[in-house]
């Protein structure tokens, strides 16, 4: 162990979750900055690039979770989580120092970013939900959701902020400092200790029951706690059983590892960050007005993204996961769809009206699916494959990510605003039906009930 002195758990559980700061400034700093380089390098009529540009950092986290995934079962979560900084420092850096008219060395620089990105997706969640008591698991790792909108929300203050330098200071300058947390990080996660499952799977029991002593105040809690986690790892042990993208898919785990990439997955495809990438773009559809100057609605959307995530802190154990996702769903779902069909009934409607909606989906996003996610993505994976699976679902996330950051622009450029949300909204109801019918319940659940679940649901 690195520290001898007792830590306390408010620290430990706030820095755990610090780089979803990192993780929500880098996906919102794009946000403001696109209409400035867009002027600076002459890239208003090639939605091609822009998309490129905004999307690169979520086709580097695609792989970034992934192999984070991996190695944080080698490694340890917290060590992955410094070197995630680190890369964060170097990405950011690179971003804001992009030879001009340099498209290619910004792609690249963004891709690079987006490994931390994709990294930190997966090994908070994971580290979280492995400090964390069962009875307040959703609540704290709900911690991380609040990191990520606060990231986001910084990030378009900024924007805001810099908008009056020249063009050229004023995008650089917003994507470079994204150093400055990832530096708050690296020195914050080098106090922190190792998760005490991982520690447990490794044979470091003494180190293990020092961690919990750290976040749990009653002694059988910890005794307890360790015996269950001991007797997981020895049943693992035991079967001898090696991780490999085939275990994942065997019978012992499948039902559970297409619960929570599914619910992953959907999460993205679902359009929310196309709002988070583009809502001054959208906004200027919409209007008439130049995107650079409808960057306070970024602001708005943030404060609504972090009202919502403590929302979710207050209630996040209290109201069964599966509840939340389908009402939350459902809302989402016809604030998408409901713009498109007043649309063809009311033709010369105000076209702020879908604004008011997409702030609608946001409010409800705020509080079910952007946090639940990754709730979800941090307590359903068995301790087995719990490092690789995190990983592929943080890579599928990222995918749909990815893909709504590229081809998001390109679909505007070729269709109405609402058509696209249409199919945004669709997409969204069909999330829904995949929690009704393929997503176990899991609040207040151990985290080794939890996969008792999913054998139970395997075998009948």
């Amino acid at each position: 162990m690195v520290n001898e002195k007792k830590i306390s758990s408010g620290f430990i559980y706030f820095f755990g979750a610090f780089a979803g700061i990192l993780f929500g400034y880098d996906i919102g700093v794009m946000t403001g900055a696109l209409p400035f380089l867009q002027q600076d390098w002459s890239l208003e009529n090639n939605a091609g690039t822009i998309g490129w540009i905004t999307s690169s950092v979520m086709l580097g986290a695609i792989f970034g979770g992934a192999l984070a995934g991996q190695l944080s079962d080698r490694l340890g979560r917290r060590r992955m989580i410094l070197i995630s900084a680190l890369i964060f420092i170097v990405g950011s850096i690179l971003s804001g120092i992009a030879p001009h008219n340099g498209v290619i060395f910004l792609i690249i620089a963004r891709i690079l970013l987006g490994l931390a990105v994709g990294a930190s997706s997966a090994l908070v969640p994971a580290y979280m939900s492995e400090m964390a008591p069962a009875r307040m698991r959703g609540r704290l790792s709900g911690i991380n959701q609040t990191m990520i909108v606060s990231g986001m929300l910084l990030s378009y203050i900024v924007d805001f902020i810099l908008k009056d330098l020249s063009g050229t200071l004023a995008w650089r300058l917003m994507l470079g400092m994204a150093a400055i947390p990832a530096i708050i990080l690296y020195v914050g996660m080098l106090k922190l200790p190792e998760s005490p499952r991982f520690l447990i799977k490794n044979n470091k029991l003494d180190e293990a029951r020092k961690v919990l002593g750290y976040i749990r105040s009653d002694k059988g809690e910890i005794d307890s706690e360790i015996k269950q986690i001991f007797e997981a790892a020895r049943e693992e042990r035991k079967l001898n059983q090696k991780t490999s993208w085939g275990t994942l898919l065997s019978n012992k785990y499948r039902y559970l590892l297409i619960a929570g990439v599914g619910v992953a997955a959907f999460q993205q495809f679902q359009g929310a960050n196309a709002i988070f990438y583009y809502i001054p773009l959208i906004v200027e559809n919409a209007t008439g007005h130049a995107a650079s100057s409808a960057l306070m609605w970024p602001i708005i959307q943030g404060i609504i993204l972090v009202v919502g995530s403590l929302i979710f802190l207050m209630i996040a154990d209290k109201f069964n996961r599966r509840t939340l996702l389908t009402i939350g769903g459902t809302v989402m779902g016809l604030s998408f769809i409901l713009p498109a069909i007043m649309n063809v009934l009311i033709p010369n409607a105000n076209p702020m009206m879908m604004v008011v909606f997409l702030s609608i989906y946001v409010a409800l996003y705020s509080f079910t699916w952007a946090p639940l996610t990754w709730v979800i993505v941090g307590e359903v994976f068995p301790l087995t494959i719990r490092g690789r699976a995190s990983g592929l679902a943080s890579s599928f996330n990222w995918i749909g990510s990815f893909l709504v950051g590229l081809l998001f622009p390109i679909m505007t450029d070729s269709m109405p605003q609402e058509a696209v949300f249409a199919i945004f909204g669709v997409i969204c109801l069909l999330g829904v039906i995949f929690i009704r019918i393929r997503v176990p319940e899991t609040r207040g659940c151990s985290l080794e009930e939890i996969e008792k679940i999913g054998e139970n649901k395997q075998s009948a």
